[in-house]
């Protein structure tokens, strides 16, 4: 992937039909997305269970745009590769999942994937200053991790600020995940994030049989960033 910063919408399948995955991605991509967002938990690092191996190897095939894999799971240095080998095109892994995140970077980056590392909203900004290198994404969490739904918290804005400050002139994309919508997403545009995950704000009142609903949410939160901008 060529990089930019270009506002990119990263829907969660989190908040997808569980019956009908292959159908569901196949529409947001359609209907605008420009990636496809895959939310692994494990029931331990996060009080949820979602997508293994298996199941993010059964997306890829309805995937045309960019899957990106993000492993709220600990430890995260025993499936590196079986997420890598299932299809993923960029894997984050947290900040707070163990001891050695940059041996954890390392390894995504030895895959030949991307790479993201993820801070939530406890943890500050400062505690990546010396991962930057590493890493092609910061993910900056806006709720705490585990369920969809949550109501942003204010101070991401912030932390997004401060990422971007320590990015520099790097070519790091800055992503924030929970609670992204058309209101919360102008101020995190200005203060330097580019590629938003949205799970409820696009799948809300759209289905597979009326998939124009996910355009009209996606364009509204697409819209939104481009006037911050």
């Amino acid at each position: 992937m060529t990089f930019d910063r270009r506002i990119k919408i990263a829907p969660s399948i989190l908040s997808a039909d569980f019956a009908n995955f292959g159908a569901e991605i196949r529409a947001i991509e359609a209907e605008g997305a420009d990636w496809v967002h895959v939310d692994v938990m494990d029931g331990h690092f996060v009080p949820n269970l979602t997508f293994g191996p298996p199941a993010v190897k059964a997306f890829r095939p309805h995937v045309k745009t960019f899957m990106d894999v993000h492993l709220m799971i600990a430890p995260v240095d025993p499936y590196i590769d079986a997420y890598a080998e299932a299809g993923a095109d960029m894997i984050t892994a947290h900040i707070e999942a163990g001891p050695h995140i940059h041996r954890t970077l390392q390894a995504i980056k030895a895959t030949g994937k991307m790479a993201g590392v993820s801070l939530n909203p406890g943890t500050p900004a400062e505690s990546i200053e010396h991962l930057l290198d590493l890493v092609d994404m910061v993910l900056v969490m806006s709720v705490n991790p585990g369920f969809g739904g949550q109501r942003f918290i204010p101070s991401a804005v912030e932390k997004v600020r401060k990422v971007r400050q320590m990015i520099g002139d790097r070519e790091i994309m800055i992503q924030v995940d929970g609670g992204v919508d058309p209101v919360t997403v102008g101020s995190l545009v200005a203060a330097g994030a580019d590629c938003f995950v949205a799970g409820s704000a696009v799948f809300k009142g759209g289905s597979v049989s009326n998939p124009a609903v996910y355009g009209q949410n996606i364009r509204a939160i697409r819209a939104a960033a481009a006037a911050a901008r």
